[in-house]
């Protein structure tokens, strides 16, 4: 069986395994076993010579793991994707019993010689489980797209050729497919408002080519994630209310007081299209909860979750600051956006999953 390495940053042969010996079914981390390794050959999404646009050859992702966790679960997604969630829950375990054992030995040298240096260990242990925890998120997020069978779009730099971005296939359906009518309806609203796609184009104008600032881009695809972590938090809230009417009553109290729309008011670039419309009925969608729920619903619950938006955004854009304007399709677009919705939605599962064994961080 032939196995492919999830990045060709990642070296399988140099994980930190617990154990010296070399037998490679008998390897284990901190306690887990470790997967058969996978052989050298790597295949990677890259820039296309002679097309102009991104293919893709394997799944792969724009942040690479740095932590002895987030390397040991990508392993055993490449060579034993059955595991991999036992593999995740047994690794948070570890995790946090590792911070545990270092605060109750803080605790028990609290009035010895020793204290400062068990307080600084045991701060240590907290900052590099934060750490591994988000690679842990990371890893989840990924498996999810995986399991779509969607590659998560590389770095844009390997997309760019001559200043023209393409993604391909754009896998449209699939990123479709784990949202409810009612939720399509309202990311098709959103399309239209962001990038001003509409859902009756015919091909030649879902690929006729526009301009866009690589900096509006990036903006775009992080305000998506957000609007993704929000769909998924206010369909999960509206599914606990009974009736829902109740929330509809307090509908146009707070126009524009969405986080992912209010901050990106007039800073996206002109549609060609008319808008106004499509914006003002998508947000007549967003305004049957208070202020307040959209507060709490627009944003990440944790810090995790927000240093993962941020790492993702920047790994995938790198210069996000960048005034560099990109030549690009409707259909491209739709792909970025797409695959940001379904990232928050995704990060929305797993940080509710993560929270169930680790404390994570809330932000206030």
């Amino acid at each position: 069986m032939e196995y492919y390495c999830l990045s060709s940053s990642i070296n399988i042969n140099n994980l930190p395994y617990s154990s010296p010996n070399n037998n490679i079914n008998n390897r284990r981390f901190n306690g887990l076993s470790v997967v058969k390794r996978c052989r050298s050959r790597v295949v990677v999404a890259a820039a296309c010579d002679y097309g102009g646009y991104c293919e893709f050859s394997s799944l792969n992702t724009p942040i690479v793991p740095v932590t002895p966790a987030g390397r040991f679960l990508s392993s055993v997604w490449l060579n034993e994707r059955k595991s991999f969630h036992e593999a995740v829950a047994e690794t948070l375990e570890k995790l946090v019993a590792d911070v545990d054992e270092a605060y109750v030995r803080r605790a028990l040298t609290a009035d010895s010689s020793e204290a400062d240096l068990h307080r600084r260990i045991a701060d240590l242990k907290a900052k590099e489980c934060k750490t591994s925890v988000e690679d842990v998120m990371y890893m989840l997020i990924f498996y999810k797209f995986s399991e779509l069978k969607v590659h998560l779009i590389p770095p844009l730099s390997k997309c760019i050729y001559n200043n023209r971005l393409e993604i391909l296939p754009s896998k449209d359906w699939e990123l479709e497919s784990i949202h409810s009518l009612d939720i399509l309806e309202m990311i098709r609203e959103y399309l239209t408002f962001v990038i001003g796609w509409r859902s009756d184009f015919n091909v030649t104008e879902t690929w006729a080519t526009t301009k866009i600032k690589h900096a509006k881009l990036c903006q775009i695809y992080t305000a998506s994630i957000l609007f993704g972590y929000f769909l998924k938090s206010t369909t999960i809230e509206m599914s606990l209310v009974d009736p829902i009417d109740d929330m509809i009553m307090n509908s146009y109290k707070c126009r524009r007081k969405n986080l992912v729309f209010g901050h990106m008011h007039n800073k996206i670039p002109t549609s060609p299209f008319d808008g106004t419309k499509e914006q003002e009925k998508l947000i007549s969608y967003l305004t049957g909860f208070t202020s307040d729920s959209l507060a709490k619903c627009a944003q990440p619950k944790s810090k995790e979750a927000l240093n993962l938006i941020t790492k993702h955004s920047f790994a995938l854009f790198g210069d996000v600051e960048s005034e560099n304007v990109l030549s690009t399709s409707f259909a491209t677009l739709k792909r970025l956006v797409l695959e940001a919705i379904a990232f928050g939605s995704f990060l929305w599962d797993t940080e509710e999953y993560v929270k169930t064994v680790y404390t994570l961080e809330e932000i206030n």
